[in-house]
């Protein structure tokens, strides 16, 4: 079955790595013959939320089966994120219609999101010359003063580099007030999928100081940015710009073709950032709930409605602190 995962994997969260993280951290996952579903346990229940992120687009016979899996283990409902491409720079690349009647037919309804329904994708596949002349004229400046700065980009897997990526992590946490996951999450993350060859870590460096860091991840012919941290300090030298184009040359260099950066949200500062390098926007089919207990499905929905807004309001008074 761990073969037939990474066969069939489209993204690096449908990996027998990713599942091997996820049982570590304490998730129970459930390896189907179409990827790898990860539970979590509603408190005081016995009941567990499925949740399939970037897996492939269903098709009538394979909800059939996991309606069967979820009754089986005891799940309200399984959380649906197909990888799966509907539009590209707002024109259709597939048929968004089929697919959302073919998921709403089978019980499905729209869901609260995991991932954004939108990201940026960069083709890979120009030369660099031609890429270097469709950024931005702010975006090649910035890079031009990265470099006049004297700013080196390298990749850097060792111990010592990944503990300078927690500690700017903790720094831009504390620094941006947003929620993380945690130190030990992002260790143990580390270990299982720089083992396997998906995880890069890639280093932004000014006077000999780590200023900047990436986790990238390749798998097949995509590269992936999911996380990445920087000091506030010397900021004035662009090293996110250059860091930026070098994530690209690496792609590059190991032959990838697509470079996706997880995300896009409207009105962001890193999404303006991003937009720089004459990305594609990407919209997926969306977030769907498939429903396996109706009954208690609603009770969910009616304490996420409650918890929510609640978390919101207790972080608006600081009440509430995320730790990393």
């Amino acid at each position: 079955m761990i073969n037939n995962l990474d066969k069939i994997a489209t993204h690096p969260l449908q990996t027998s790595a990713w599942a091997e993280f996820r049982r570590k951290w304490g998730n129970e996952v459930l390896e189907t013959p179409y990827g790898i579903i990860t539970t979590h346990k509603l408190p005081a229940t016995s009941y567990r939320v499925g949740i399939f992120e970037k897996g492939t687009m269903p098709t009538p016979g394979m909800i059939k089966n996991l309606i069967k899996i979820g009754k089986e283990n005891r799940l309200i409902f399984i959380k649906l994120e197909p990888n799966y491409a509907i539009k590209k720079d707002g024109m259709a690349c597939a048929d968004k219609l089929k697919a959302t009647d073919l998921l709403t037919k089978n019980g499905a309804v729209p869901g609260k999101t995991v991932f954004t329904p939108t990201t940026f994708w960069i083709d890979l596949t120009p030369s660099e010359e031609e890429l270097m002349k469709s950024f931005s004229s702010k975006t090649r400046y910035n890079i031009r003063v990265a470099t006049k700065n004297g700013v080196t980009i390298k990749e850097d897997n060792s111990d010592k580099a990944f503990e300078r990526y927690l500690e700017l992590t903790e720094e831009t946490v504390s620094r941006q007030g947003f929620y993380a996951h945690t130190r030990r999450y992002h260790k143990l993350m580390w270990e299982i999928l720089k083992k396997a060859g998906i995880a890069h870590l890639l280093t932004a460096r000014y006077k000999g100081e780590i200023i900047t860091t990436w986790i990238l991840f390749v798998w097949k012919d995509f590269l992936y940015y999911p996380y990445g941290a920087s000091t506030e300090e010397h900021k004035n030298v662009m090293a996110n710009n250059l860091m930026m184009w070098e994530a690209i040359r690496f792609g590059k260099k190991k032959g990838l073709r697509t470079f996706d950066l997880w995300g896009r949200e409207e009105g962001k500062g890193f999404t303006k950032f991003k937009e720089g390098y004459n990305p594609s926007v990407i919209e997926f089919v969306g977030t769907w709930d498939l429903i396996i207990n109706k009954p208690m499905y609603y009770i969910y929905k009616i304490g996420e409605s409650i918890r929510w807004p609640a978390l919101k309001l207790a972080a608006s008074f600081g009440l509430s602190k995320h730790r990393f």
